[in-house]
């Protein structure tokens, strides 16, 4: 089989090869090649290791990873994944292959050494954990425990209070255009998923070529195949998040006895949890211990026996309280993973709507278009039916009426009569699975843009994306038009913003006076004694704070304080909400803001990086509540952490007229021509031509700088290159698979075993491979290696300067006559190991049966040594047999008298 890579003029991967099977592979390798650091990153971060790499910032992160038990709920789905669906399993585990092959390359990565991150190893379940640690805290559940302390602190109203439509993690739109609303007679989808801005970024745009099917795509890096937006060329498909909650968390009573942990059923009878202890290890610190419990209900992830330090408390004589977490794929070990085969083998919507029944999570909207008419708006994922209790809080443990029995029917939408489909997190199909959802501001606005034509183009879209409106002015505005008393400053500032055009553009110096005045408003509204019992976040685990401050809470649900008839604080005592808004208007009126660019501004995550300077990052348009959703926290920072993760443009006329772009670029290493080449079309609306035609695309050739390289008279030039354990794996395998190679112990293992032998060999410091060629046709492997660390080295004296040698020669052509090959290619060698390595000695070690070998060296004027055993080594990647090995010298001056 054989594979091929592909770049376009953005450094865009184009993967090729012979298989389902062989095209994970590549695509693995390609990942670890273009996004090496973000891999590892992601690896840490699904095992919760990865403090031992960021030190304690990122402890948080490792507690909560570890009690609520990703890494074992990645194993144990995907030994589910082996035996419901041993396909998709082996395609998993291809994938995993060329990650690791790509991690241990040579040339692939060289951010690794700028950062001192050790390259790990990927385990087949691995890209099930990345899948599971980047969507555990995607549906917000945390928002559970928000909930808990407005009720508990400021009584059952106050969750109407803050629970309104417009949480902070909204985002991400979509829109299905049908054949009777466009130029061409087909359909058109298009969208942009909104997450947070990380360098590298969540999606890599990738195109994927087997003869079982072609499609282009966004990918997570980490994960095989396409899951979320892809185009086969017959049939198209993207997602939004559908705002579903379908994780649930349980208070409860814990009590420890001397066989371990009991928790309180809902049956009256105390039942054995599991319990055990982890040691997360801290970059620069000592070691921290976690107690990892699971009741039956899910794994622990607040408090413990002993109660919750400060959080919710039990009364009088109750035992102490914790919370668990019950989530579908620990309840049904089954992370979706059977739908990514089925999607790119998708020709038809019904293919692309079967593939999604076999969704998990996160819960998504999906539209899908074909070439032949169908189109498809539903809801996919897994949402249990359970008590509405649920869905709102926490609910106890020991009280029956709280279990699962059974799954939601996913619900499915049509298009309006208008031949159009909207999906932008607002209430929707989804509606019945959900609490919270986005205020439909995004979606009427893309609705209200669409009839602005009647019909469109895929050229047509991308204005869409970038439109600056903000349908969330309303409210504030209309308490700026009641003010009176003003002083003159206050009365320019309040007439100017009355009569803004609502549009929040990079440029606009109304935009940031309004967005200044938002502001000013959220702090006021937070700092008020009605919401002090809030002020203070509760002693939970501080991976859930950011859904526990007041000022975001105040700030996303700004809209419906200002908005409410009546605005009280606990004492019943009403809000001024006028007078919050006049002094906010007086406080920005006496600093006038510039334009809304200069503070709202890209603020990217990096795992890795030096720190940024969020002032050298580009002015960004828009604002929460745009279509150009590229979201701040007003109150507290106008920097924009989140926004378009990508932009796409499906044309189902002709998959070369669709178009995307990401926020960077496709490259995660700094300093590659493609880290962040994108970054200027992603900031003005333009996108990047998808290119499938494989004529117009450059084949990737890594260059490899020689070692050595010596030109031989009557012979030619002898270039000797590091070996790349996947670029040159056919090669190699075709010569060790020789009868004549059995004595380099390679014979009958695949292609596969063979690149992973030399992978291995690459993260060693004291053995090196290297291919040898002739005017750049391969003629011999050459192993190099320190006897001292070698098996050998317990066999003979080693000397300083003593430097070993395994070498393969190429198979003679048909003719079988090479009059003066092994001289000159020895000779060669012998240059590059005596002099250019500065050895003073080569040692060869054949095996004692290897006539010919034994024979070729001692021509070449190396010395007979001992006979020697060498020792069988079995260690993990590594088994040498027992050999019975004929030792052989070349001293320098024998070589170079």
């Amino acid at each position: 089989m054989t594979t091929q890579i592909y770049r376009d003029a953005w450094g865009i991967p184009h993967l090729r090869a012979d298989s389902a099977d062989e095209l994970a592979r590549v695509q693995g390798r390609v990942t670890a090649l273009d996004r090496g650091r973000q891999l590892e990153v992601e690896r840490h971060r699904a095992q919760g290791t990865s403090a031992a790499l960021l030190g304690l910032a990122a402890l948080p992160w490792d507690l909560f990873a570890r009690r609520v038990r990703l890494d074992d709920t990645a194993r144990r789905c995907f030994a589910a994944l082996e035996r419901r669906d041993p396909e998709t399993a082996r395609w998993v585990r291809s994938y995993v292959d060329g990650v690791n092959e790509g991690l241990n390359n040579g040339t692939s990565a060289p951010e690794f050494a700028k950062s001192g991150l050790a390259r790990g190893r990927w385990e087949p379940w691995t890209p099930l954990g990345v899948w599971l640690a980047t969507h555990i805290l995607f549906a917000g559940f945390p928002a559970k425990l928000w909930r808990e302390e407005a009720i508990r602190r400021l009584g059952p109203d106050a969750v109407g209070l803050f629970a309104a439509d417009g949480p902070g993690t909204s985002g991400s739109n979509g829109w299905l255009v049908s054949g009777a609303r466009t130029t061409t007679g087909r359909a058109v989808l298009a969208g942009d998923p909104h997450r947070f801005i990380e360098e590298p970024g969540v999606y890599q745009q990738v195109h994927l070529s087997c003869p079982e099917f072609d499609v282009v795509g966004l990918t997570v890096p980490g994960v095989p195949g396409i899951a979320h937006f892809g185009h086969t060329g017959t049939v198209a498909w993207a997602i939004t998040n559908a705002m579903a909650d379908y994780q649930d968390l349980y208070r409860e009573r814990l009590r420890r006895t001397g066989a371990g942990v009991e928790a309180l059923g809902p049956d009256g009878g105390w039942r054995r949890a599991a319990r055990h202890t982890e040691l997360v290890e801290v970059a620069g610190e000592e070691p921290v211990e976690v107690e990892v419990i699971e009741t039956e209900r899910g794994p622990v992830v607040i408090g413990g026996p002993e109660g919750l330090d400060g959080g919710v408390t039990a009364p009088p004589g109750v035992p102490p309280l914790a919370v668990s977490l019950r989530y579908p794929p620990r309840v049904t070990e089954d992370l979706g993973f059977t739908a990514l085969l089925p999607l790119l083998r998708a020709r038809q919507v019904a293919d692309v709507d079967r593939a999604f029944d076999d969704w998990v999570e996160p819960v998504n909207v999906v539209q899908a278009a074909d070439t032949e008419g169908g189109l498809l708006h539903r809801v996919a994922g897994r949402v249990p039916l359970r008590a509405e209790a649920n869905r709102i809080r926490l609910v106890p443990a020991w009280e029956p009426g709280h279990e699962w029995h059974g799954w939601h029917e996913m619900p499915r939408a049509g298009l309006t009569e208008d031949g159009i489909a909207v999906m932008a997190n607002q209430r929707g199909p989804a509606a019945p699975l959900g609490v919270e959802f986005a205020p439909p501001h995004r979606a009427d606005r893309i609705t209200e843009l669409l009839a602005e034509r009647a019909r469109w183009s895929a050229a047509d879209m991308p204005a869409i994306h970038m439109d600056t409106q903000l349908g969330s002015a309303a409210p504030l505005l209309d308490h700026l038009a009641a003010l009176t008393d003003l002083t003159p400053a206050a009365c320019v500032l309040r007439d100017k913003l009355l009569a803004w055009d609502r549009r929040m553009d990079a440029d606009s110096t109304d935009a940031a006076a309004f967005a200044a005045v938002r502001g000013a408003v959220v702090r006021r509204l937070a700092a008020h004694p009605a919401f002090a019992a809030l002020a203070e976040p509760p002693a939970y685990p501080e991976v859930f704070l950011p859904w526990l401050a007041l000022l975001p809470r105040v700030a996303f649900a700004l809209e419906h304080l200002l908005r409410a008839r009546e605005l009280y604080g606990t004492d019943r005592t009403e809000i001024d909400r006028a007078e919050i808004v006049r002094a906010a208007v007086e406080e920005v009126a006496a600093a006038p803001a510039g334009a809304w660019g200069d503070t709202h501004r890209l603020a990217p995550w990096r795992a890795l990086a030096e720190e940024s300077t969020y002032s050298e990052q580009p002015g960004l348009s828009g604002d929460h509540d745009c279509v150009l959703c590229t979201s701040s926290v007003p109150g507290l920072t106008d920097l924009s952490a989140r926004g378009p993760a990508a932009r796409f443009v499906w044309d189902l006329n002709r998959r070369e007229d669709s178009l995307w772009v990401v926020p960077l670029g496709a490259s995660g290493v700094p300093g590659s021509p493609h880290h962040r080449d994108q970054l200027p079309l992603w900031l003005k609306g333009d996108l990047v031509p998808v290119i499938t035609d494989f004529t117009r695309l450059e084949p990737d050739i890594p260059t490899r700088e020689p070692v050595h390289e010596q030109n031989v008279a009557g012979f030619g030039t002898v270039r000797i290159l590091p070996l790349d354990p996947v670029a040159d794996a056919e090669t190699i395998h075709r010569w060790v698979s020789e009868e004549r190679a059995a004595f380099w112990g390679m014979n009958g293992l695949t292609r596969a075993q063979v690149a992973e032998i030399y992978a291995h060999m690459e993260t060693l410091d004291t053995h090196h491979a290297h291919l040898v060629v002739r005017d750049d046709e391969p003629i011999a492997l050459l192993q190099t290696y320190e006897p001292a660390a070698d098996r050998v080295g317990d066999c003979y004296a080693v000397a300083p300067g003593d430097i070993g040698i395994h070498l393969l020669l190429a198979p003679a052509g048909p003719d079988g006559e090479r009059p003066g090959w092994s001289a000159a290619v020895m000779g060669v060698l012998a240059s590059y190991v005596l002099v250019v390595l500065d050895r003073r000695r080569i040692v060869v070690d054949p095996d004692v049966r290897n006539e010919k070998a034994i024979a070729r060296f001692l021509r070449q004027g190396f010395v007979a040594g001992p006979e020697v055993v060498l020792p069988e080594i079995d260690i993990p990647d590594v088994f040498l047999p027992e050999k019975r090995a004929q030792l052989a010298f070349l001293p320098r001056e024998v070589a170079f008298p």
